[in-house]
């Protein structure tokens, strides 16, 4: 009996210690703190965190260069769930402030503190010293030394006053999170050659060919937030901030953020040619809302109301792809427009996407706009030439490869295919699979196949598969299922400063066609070939492009025509279609808030004769049937209506909003284009267009038609 009261006693006693324990306030605890007694709790979390902040931290080169001796002081907690987050720091540098943001964002989610076993939030108070060497602290888990981290507060967990649910809702301080989102940065050729050299450094193992990228994937390697801070103005009114450093509206909590913005495209300009009207212009209003939900999930989308009228050439080449059903014009790159005033055009444009990433091998989106596959400037896969489409994209990337999968939603709206006054549906996916062969070499493999909506076929399910040939499942469903074409790119660094890279197109293949010395019209390929040098002759900020492409008569159109790689009467690929070939050169150059750019293309291209006397196909219209064609060999580039066509443009500009990338711009366009017969669609013209704006630039306008 004696034995039974002393066992009771003693368990009694254990019980009262592990209440007592687990009563009293509990640190938070990383993994490698779990085997250590209740007692050395506290010195292993903070030593753990102190080893983890310090090994991880880099001195800013702009801080070391000054040989700084200082200290950082960040106020910090750890929330219910065991996450990280800075609530306050001081700093001299701002480069400072930021590396510290990017340490704590490295830190792992661990157990967070307790109170009575039930989860709170705790804060720090933690001094930095730079340099790093006047931190002595010793980082042993069992060591009875405490760095010097205090505490500031356990927050017990009370009941939640829901009467002040809505005063709660309050911002904290906006931290640019738009920057490490999985947000689309924009495709714009301009904006793009800012980070271009610091994404394709050698040795990293970056895939700069599947646009857009996110800005996640650049942050990495090119630090926006520090190069906008050295664009910022000084400015201490609400109104001096918006117009000239943030956003419209800016809201940030631990949990979530957005952004609103109202954006521009105001143009004045003048066609010294055009006589029938005094000027040129556009007037694009737009709403942008953007934002995060958690650290995963984000979301954009932007709504274009637009009014405009353009150089003469460039209102012609809209209304020879106008749609079926009246409307007078579709605008190159934006959409289908209806009448407005004086020989007008009224084009409504909506784009947005959800953006997810459930981890850091996979992203998924689904959203309305465009995608861009390729180094250059054009791009013989996909480009951003066409107007915005439905599609659903999947990103994969691990070890040395980046797979995207595509699938879009393309309408044909020529009249000849329209249905009861509907447009026709066709469909289209694609894969990309770039490989990093070494740290200088990167090359790619794409696929893509193109189907209609034909006996009721819907969405094919055999091409959801994201691992397998297109090719092979287009062939199985009968020789008129669909419309596949390969091709091949590569890219490499010479070094730092010298990229060159490629593409190839291929789009049908008969081995004895192609090296029988013929020029079969089944010769269907194009290829490009171009160089990039960064920083050029050492002037920082100065970017220069060499590019020549060249795509064979037939390539992209298909015998059923609804079949070809088009979308709203514009390619998906080169905005020239096929049957030409072209060099052109590229100057941009930036210089904190101001930059300009100077292009030039030459080229040759083929156009049918569009009268009554000679109907035949001669390659350059991607809309057309290859049934048309006037030769079985012999076809060369340039046949049919052969034009010679010169295009230079500059543009100039100040860059008024960094956030919003908000220009203020003035640019010149003279376009020389000569066919060696004048037809109505296919005419002689000479264009020298001057044009002055205030524009969002957050989309490529092409205006080299």
């Amino acid at each position: 009996m004696k034995n039974y009261l002393f066992l009771l006693v003693l368990l009694s006693a254990i019980s009262l210690k592990s209440e007592a324990q687990d009563n009293s306030q509990r640190f938070p605890e990383f993994p490698q703190c779990a085997v250590v007694d209740f007692t050395n709790k506290e010195t292993c979390f903070k030593n753990t965190l102190t080893k983890l902040v310090l090994n991880n931290y880099e001195v800013p080169l702009e801080v070391a260069r000054e040989n700084y001796r200082g200290e950082i002081t960040v106020i910090f907690e750890v929330d219910k769930t065991g996450s990280f987050k800075i609530i306050y720091t001081d700093a001299v540098y701002v480069e400072l402030k930021e590396e510290i943001q990017r340490v704590f964002n490295l830190l792992p989610q661990i157990k967070p503190a307790t109170y009575n076993s039930r989860p709170i939030f705790v804060q720090f108070k933690m001094p930095v010293k730079i340099p790093l060497e006047l931190n002595t602290e010793d980082f042993s888990t069992t060591s009875q030394v405490k760095p010097d981290i205090s505490e500031i507060n356990f927050q017990q967990p009370q009941e939640d006053d829901l009467t002040n649910e809505y005063d709660q809702i309050q911002s904290e301080e906006f931290t640019r999170p738009r920057y490490e989102s999985q947000i689309n940065i924009p495709l714009s050729h301009e904006y793009y050659s800012r980070f271009d050299a610091e994404y394709n450094k050698i040795g990293v193992n970056t895939h700069s060919a599947s646009k857009p990228l996110l800005f996640s994937e650049v942050s990495k390697y090119y630090n926006f937030k520090a190069e906008e801070d050295k664009m910022l103005r000084d400015a201490e009114s609400w109104f001096g901030k918006k117009l000239w450093n943030e956003h419209l509206v800016q809201y940030q909590t631990k949990d979530y953020w957005f952004t609103l913005d109202f954006a521009l495209d105001l143009q004045l300009g003048k066609d010294f040619q055009q006589t029938d009207f005094d000027f040129t212009y556009n007037n694009t209003r737009a709403l942008i809302f953007q934002g995060g939900l958690g650290k995963n999930f984000n979301f954009y989308t932007v709504a274009y109301e637009n009014q405009g009228r353009f150089a003469d050439y460039y209102n012609r080449f809209a209304e020879s792809i106008r749609p079926d059903g009246g409307d007078p014009a579709i605008i190159p790159g934006r959409g289908i427009a209806k009448p407005f005033m004086d020989e007008g055009y009224d084009y409504p444009v909506a784009e947005g996407y959800l953006s997810y990433t459930p981890n850091k091998f996979f992203n998924l989106q689904f959203g309305h706009g465009k995608n861009f596959i390729g180094d250059g400037y054009r791009s013989l896969l996909m480009s951003d030439n066409a107007s915005p489409y439905p599609y659903f994209k999947l990103n994969t990337t691990f070890w040395k490869l980046k797979y995207t999968n595509t699938w879009m939603s393309l309408r044909d709206v020529r009249p000849a295919v329209t249905e009861n006054g509907s447009f026709r549906t066709k469909y289209m996916a694609n894969h990309y699979l770039s490989y990093n062969v070494t740290k200088r070499l990167n090359i790619g493999l794409f696929e893509s196949v193109v189907w209609e909506n034909d006996n009721n076929r819907g969405f094919d399910l055999n091409y959801l598969n994201p691992v397998i040939f297109y090719r092979a499942i287009e062939f199985s469903t009968g020789a008129r299922g669909g419309n596949a074409i390969i091709g091949l790119t590569s890219k490499y660094k010479f070094s730092d400063e010298i990229n060159i890279y490629g593409q190839m197109i291929i789009d049908e293949f008969s081995t004895s066609d192609v090296f029988g010395g013929k020029q079969s019209w089944k010769n269907k390929l194009g290829y490009q070939l171009g160089v990039k040098y960064f920083d050029a002759f050492k002037i920082p900020g100065l970017f220069l492009q060499a590019e020549y492409n060249q795509v064979r008569p037939y390539t992209y159109s298909h015998n059923t025509g609804v079949l070809n790689y088009g979308h709203n009467n514009q390619s998906m690929a080169h905005l020239w279609g096929s049957n030409f070939r072209e060099i052109l050169a590229i100057a941009r150059y930036k210089n904190d808030r101001w930059y300009g750019n100077a292009k030039v293309i030459y080229g040759k291209r083929g156009f049918d004769f569009d009268n009554a006397f000679n109907q035949s196909a001669y390659g350059g219209d991607i809309y057309t049937s290859e049934r048309q064609r006037p030769f079985e060999t012999g076809v060369k580039i340039g046949q049919g209506n052969t034009t010679t066509s010169f295009f230079a443009s500059i543009e100039a500009g100040y860059i008024v909003n960094p956030a919003t990338n908000l220009k203020l711009y003035g640019s010149f366009i003279y376009r020389s284009f000569n066919p060696n017969v004048k037809t109505s669609q296919t005419f002689d013209n000479t264009t020298s267009w001057i044009n002055f704006g205030l524009r969002t630039d957050i989309f490529n306008w092409y205006y080299d038609y």
